[in-house]
C-alpha cells in the first residue's frame, strides 16, 4: 500500500468501533475520500485536532487499490477553525459547508478550484466572522453549484442578481462593500440551495438552520 500525503479538508467524523473514527475528507489532488483512522478517539492520537471540523491538514495514508476505505496515518494542521468555535453563527456556516461539500461532490474526483473555493470563504469567515457570513455563505453557495455544472440562472431579484453576477466576476475580498444581513440576496441563496437539493435528491439540514440565524 503506497503511503500519501495530500493537502485535505476534514468534512465529517463518525465514531467506529472503540476508539476509532471513520473520516470523510476532501484532498486538493484526489478529490473527495473516506478513510479509518485507527485509535483516533484516544488521548493521545496521531491526529491531535486534524480532524476537527474543517480544519486544513496534511493527511498522510495508506491508499489500497480497489479498497472503499483508506487507512489514515496521522494528521498535520495547517489551518484551525478554532477561532470559530465561540461564534454560533458562524458554527452553523462550517457546518453548510462541509454538508454541502459531502453530499454534491463525487467521490475520487480532483476539483482544484472547489479546494481553492473553500479556502477563500473559510478565511473570509475567519477575518470577519459577523458581517461577513451572509457574503461567505451565497459566494460558497453559487460557486459550489457552478463549479459541479448545474448553474442555470437564478429567478431572483434584479438586486440579487447583480449580486450574483459581482461574485462570478470577483474573488470574494474584492466584493464591493455593502451592508450584509440574513436577508440580503435570501431569494439568491434559497434558489442555489433548492438546486442542490434537486440535485442531491436529499435535503440539507443546515439550510434550514441558516434561515433561522
Amino acid at each position: 500500500m503506497p503511503a500519501r500525503i495530500s493537502e485535505a479538508f476534514t468534512l465529517r467524523t463518525y465514531p467506529y468501533k472503540e476508539a476509532d473514527l471513520i473520516v470523510s475528507f476532501f484532498t486538493r489532488d484526489q478529490g473527495k475520500m473516506r478513510g479509518i483512522a485507527r485509535r483516533a478517539r484516544r488521548p493521545k492520537s496521531n491526529f491531535g485536532s486534524g480532524l476537527e471540523r474543517l480544519s486544513q491538514v496534511n493527511m498522510h495514508y495508506y491508499q489500497r487499490e480497489g479498497a472503499e476505505l483508506v487507512r489514515l496515518d496521522s494528521s498535520e494542521l495547517l489551518q484551525s477553525q478554532f477561532g470559530l468555535a465561540n461564534d454560533y453563527a458562524a458554527g452553523v456556516a462550517l457546518d453548510f459547508f462541509s454538508e454541502v461539500t459531502e453530499q454534491l461532490l463525487p467521490a475520487a474526483e480532483p476539483n482544484e478550484k472547489y479546494f481553492r473555493l473553500m479556502m477563500a470563504v473559510l478565511e473570509h469567515l475567519r477575518a470577519r466572522p459577523s458581517e461577513g457570513l451572509w457574503a461567505a455563505v451565497t459566494y460558497f453557495s453559487l460557486w459550489a453549484v457552478r463549479l459541479s455544472g448545474f448553474l442555470e440562472h437564478q429567478r431572483v431579484a434584479a438586486e440579487s442578481q447583480n449580486i450574483a453576477g459581482e461574485m462570478l466576476r470577483t474573488p470574494i475580498g474584492q466584493l464591493s462593500e455593502r451592508q450584509w444581513t440574513r436577508e440580503t440576496a435570501h431569494d439568491l441563496r434559497r434558489s442555489l440551495v433548492r438546486s442542490m437539493e434537486d440535485h442531491m435528491e436529499r435535503k440539507l439540514y443546515t439550510a434550514s438552520v441558516l434561515e433561522t440565524l
